[in-house]
């Protein structure tokens, strides 16, 4: 019964990109407080994705030995093993959509219950979906009572019209179901599936930056994905088709090698500022694996990968000017994933986007994994904390549900004993 249990507190989070496929597993722990156990990172493992180009599946069986591959790894560091998980989404083909929902407020005594809001979201999925989507995320904004509105939670408020402005996040289905049958053919079940930039974004963000306006920025390998918060709610989100892949395919060009020396030049000796770099300073490709002696400078290098990132830059700052927030969000801009880590990242941010940055690490968890630490693992681990705070929402509501049960009971008693 104990191990059933705690098979149960087990979440995992599953992040397939297109250059890794990334585990993470969170376990409730009760060490500090038996009322609020708090959640903590057991175990987290990184393997090289096979079957995926440019964010889309293009291989199934490929797909699927990477992630059981992973699966394989992450079992072995738990001793336990792994039944259901959280899937991340994401890819270009993400589509963000407003929607209201009006309903009229169910109880005689006009006071918002709960029923009521999961009514208005429910009331705003009725909208056209694009053909071929799915609704992947409802997202209430804010609400309206009786013209009353800017409202973050009306619940046990009195009015009779209650109206929810949501965001409404849609995902190609051909993608949804690929990714099914990746993870049912991998041997386990998929609690559900988010968008995997707003499961980062909930990890590495505190309240009070949401609520200033921030944005987190997600530099993949082919794309770079982004979502803006404001007010505390999702303001903007979307997908830009470029990533940290085409600063190697443009260190590859520029100095006439493989991607695969590319790519350790990059991570090893490349930073994103030229400024201030000894020109005389160089290294040898044969060092990296070339088969002969080609000298370049590191000054060269930078000034490549300084290019490349200054674009991807500018195409944020494209994005925030169409909601008027270019430089006009004081918690400033997060950045996360494998790109991020190309030093000098955050200097170039400040200076393209005008805002203050930082690279973003989970905030209160508990972790034994030093890969906690890694931005790169950021949309996995925050997948964990999505299906953990679902799990405990759950837990409470049940919690009160038998509370109020059980003072039903004892009045009920107690009018018994009070009958001749």
């Amino acid at each position: 019964m104990a191990k059933n249990k705690q098979m149960t507190d087990i979440i995992t989070g599953l992040d397939i990109g297109s250059s890794s496929v990334r585990l993470a597993v969170g376990q409730f722990s009760n060490m500090r407080d038996e009322d609020h156990p708090s959640l903590q990172i057991i175990a987290a493992v990184e393997v090289q994705s096979e079957g995926v180009q440019k964010g889309q599946i293009v291989s199934i069986e490929d797909t699927v030995s990477a992630v059981s591959n992973a699966l394989e790894q992450v079992e072995k560091i738990i001793g336990l093993p792994v039944e259901h998980v959280w899937v991340g989404v994401s890819g270009t083909q993400i589509i963000a959509q407003e929607s209201k929902g009006v309903i009229a407020v169910s109880r005689t005594d006009g006071e918002i219950s709960e029923d009521d809001i999961e009514r208005s979201v429910d009331a705003a999925k009725a909208v056209a979906t694009p053909l071929n989507y799915d609704i992947l995320h409802v997202l209430p904004r804010s609400f309206s009572v009786d013209g009353q509105t800017g409202i973050k939670d009306p619940i046990g408020m009195t009015g009779i019209r209650l109206e929810v402005d949501t965001k409404i996040i849609h995902s190609v289905s051909s993608h949804i179901k690929n990714l099914t049958k990746v993870v049912y053919r991998a041997g386990i079940d998929v609690d559900d599936f988010v968008l995997s930039i707003l499961a980062a974004g909930e990890v590495v963000t505190s309240t009070r930056q949401k609520e200033l306006g921030c944005v987190v920025i997600n530099v993949g390998g082919p794309t770079t994905s982004m979502v803006v918060y404001e007010d505390g709610d999702v303001l903007h989100s979307v997908v830009i088709p470029i990533g940290s892949a085409h600063v190697t395919n443009d260190l590859a060009l520029g100095l006439k090698t493989s991607i695969d020396i590319a790519e350790r030049v990059k991570v090893e000796y490349g930073s994103c500022v030229s400024k201030g770099v000894n020109k005389k300073e160089t290294i040898d490709l044969k060092d990296f694996g070339a088969d002969k002696s080609d000298v370049v400078t590191r000054y060269y290098i930078n000034q490549i990968i300084e290019a490349r990132v200054s674009e991807i830059l500018e195409k944020v700052d494209d994005e925030l000017a169409t909601i008027e927030r270019s430089g006009m969000l004081p918690a400033g801009a997060i950045f996360i994933g494998g790109g991020a880590k190309i030093e000098g990242m955050v200097d170039v941010a400040k200076e393209v986007l005008s805002l203050p940055a930082q690279l973003g690490y989970p905030l209160g968890l508990d972790s034994i994994s030093s890969k906690v630490n890694d931005v790169s693992f950021a949309s996995a681990i925050g997948m964990v904390k999505w299906g953990s705070s679902l799990l405990q929402s759950v837990r409470s509501r049940r919690t009160s549900f038998n509370i109020s049960a059980k003072v039903g009971d004892k009045l009920r008693n107690v009018l018994k004993n009070l009958m001749p």
